[in-house]
């Protein structure tokens, strides 16, 4: 079931987002949830540029992979 989302916004931020739904020609919530999804996969996923730094560096691999053997073993604790 759908959900409502209040969401109070600037007149000159509303009118760009607006705006651009009118020129994509699709209802602003429709351009706010897309934007929203969009933006959020991009800060969850690593991009190829990223990952190939990644497994370039060898030190940073070997913490990854024992950070993981200790988190399936339930050692350390979670901070945050």
């Amino acid at each position: 079931m759908a959900k409502t989302v209040t969401l109070r916004l600037d007149d000159e931020v509303y009118n760009v987002f607006l705006e651009a739904a009118r020129v994509e020609n699709r209802p602003l919530s429709n351009l706010i949830e897309t934007a929203a999804l969009s933006r959020i996969r991009e800060q969850q996923f690593v991009d190829d540029a990223e990952m190939s730094e990644i497994l370039a560096n060898e030190n940073l691999r070997k913490r990854l992979q024992r950070g993981s053997s200790e988190a399936k073993k339930g050692k350390g604790r979670f901070v945050g």
